[in-house]
């Protein structure tokens, strides 16, 4: 995908399609994603290319170990 509104519809259709399945694990998988996407772009209004998992969860976890920034 090349924007982050891409990611966001399709994880709107694969929900949509989870559920009818009955698949609620990915439902909630699916949802929680999608719930991160979404504050990761109000936090980021300006930037709207498709994040990937680790730009997320270090927008969400600035402090976690893996998000760290060392300068040499």
């Amino acid at each position: 995908m090349k924007t982050i509104d891409d990611h966001i519809e399709k994880d709107k259709v694969e929900i949509e399609s989870a559920k009818a399945d009955g698949n609620l694990g990915k439902v909630r998988h699916l949802e929680e994603e999608l719930k991160a996407l979404n504050e990761y772009k109000e936090h980021h209004p300006e930037d709207n290319h498709d994040p990937s998992p680790l730009e997320v969860y270090c927008d969400l976890n600035p402090e976690a170990p893996e998000c760290r920034v060392y300068d040499d």
